[in-house]
């Protein structure tokens, strides 16, 4: 087995920046009329700025499989090879482009590369950590010299006013969900990508990758994240089971939504994971330089502190990285914006220890990388 490192990372976030006092107005009014919800998600995430991929007009600028095809062209670029040395190709998104084909078609594609292995991966957050898994493994078996992975996100087109105003819920009381509203004034746009190697770069620094430990547990939970199907009594209802598009819109089938409850009972699984692999001795506190954990929003960022502080295992927090404030949730980019933005900006020193933190809500899973400067 050989030794795998991320050599490389790219960002692309599309647009200015959006402050606060814009993003609504850049969305769409729903119904002409303010939200309600806004000022309480915004003091629960403290977002201050973030990328759509849509224009202030709510007209698409890029597609995802080009956002995520131009960070891969950057995490070329930032490292030692060209997009020619590139023979497997990963991909994560939480919704693509289109239903079919996968999004990894499409962005080998827009990379113009010659025949290629790939791979697509949908879930929602951690499907990030699952196409690094999967490039992991392939260069380390040998399969592959060179790998390229992207996690990409176009949410705001899911946010535009007529996703909501279409619904017989928002027709009959002229309020839009806060578990909608939530996820509205939370994600945002971009990709992130890594370029994975066999061996070290020779004129910067590289990243080990030491493991990568993914742990779903969907058998004790139902969805939490959902799009695409709506909650019944009897279980979920996909969209295609309606009568037809139509019938699913005003059934509010298409909506993003979250379960706040649920969302909140899923912390303590995600820590028992953790502690898990502190007692396998797979992490040790004090050997962690780095903590890059993605969280959707501040106020669970404070709920998995108090967990970890009653459990005596948290990472001091002054070594914690996030740019979750100045970049947004951008889901399954996330983890690669962060670790673009820490390698660009921190001095790296060999031997440092990151351990990089990925939980996702859709329907309850976690995942943990350790990497080490090499």
């Amino acid at each position: 087995m050989q030794n795998v490192y991320v050599n490389s990372f790219g960002a692309f976030l599309p647009g200015d920046p959006v402050p606060n006092s814009a993003m609504e107005n850049h969305l769409g009014l729903i119904g002409g009329l303010a939200s309600r919800n806004r000022a309480f998600v915004l003091r629960q995430n403290k977002i201050k700025t973030r990328h759509y991929a849509l224009d202030a007009q709510g007209k698409p600028q890029y597609s995802n499989a080009q956002m995520a095809a131009r960070a891969i062209e950057s995490a070329a670029r930032n490292g030692e090879v060209s997009l020619a040395d590139i023979t497997y190709l990963a991909t994560a998104t939480t919704i693509a482009d289109v239903l079919v084909p996968g999004l990894a078609s499409h962005v080998h594609a827009e990379l113009k590369l010659p025949p290629i292995e790939i791979a697509s991966f949908q879930s929602v957050c951690a499907s990030s950590l699952m196409a690094l898994k999967t490039a992991f493994t392939q260069v380390r078996a040998g399969e592959h010299a060179c790998a390229a992975v992207s996690g990409s996100e176009f949410a705001s087109r899911y946010f535009r006013p007529g996703f909501y105003e279409h619904t017989a819920k928002y027709k009959a009381t002229g309020e839009t969900p806060v578990e909608a509203d939530f996820l509205r004034f939370t994600l945002s746009d971009g990709a992130g990508a890594a370029i994975l190697e066999n061996k070290p770069n020779a004129r910067q620094p590289s990243l080990k990758i030491k493991w990568i430990d993914l742990r779903s547990y969907a058998d004790r939970f139902d969805a939490c994240m959902l799009a695409g199907a709506t909650r019944e009594k009897t279980g979920l209802q996909a969209w295609g089971d309606y009568g037809d598009p139509l019938a699913a819109t005003e059934a509010g089938a298409l909506m993003l939504t979250q379960d706040f409850t649920m969302l909140q009972d899923m912390i303590p699984v995600w820590v028992s994971h953790y502690l898990d692999l502190i007692q396998k001795g797979r992490i040790a506190i004090e050997e962690v330089d780095h903590l890059c954990s993605h969280y959707s929003s501040h106020s669970l960022r404070e709920s998995a502190v108090a967990a970890l502080k009653a459990a005596g295992a948290l990472i001091p927090e002054e070594k914690w990285f996030t740019n979750l404030y100045s970049r947004g949730n951008t889901g399954t980019a996330s983890i690669f914006i962060m670790l673009e933005e820490l390698y660009r900006t921190k001095e790296l020193k060999k031997g440092q220890k990151i351990l990089c933190h990925v939980p996702e809500s859709g329907r309850c899973l976690n995942g943990l990388m350790m990497l080490e400067v090499a």
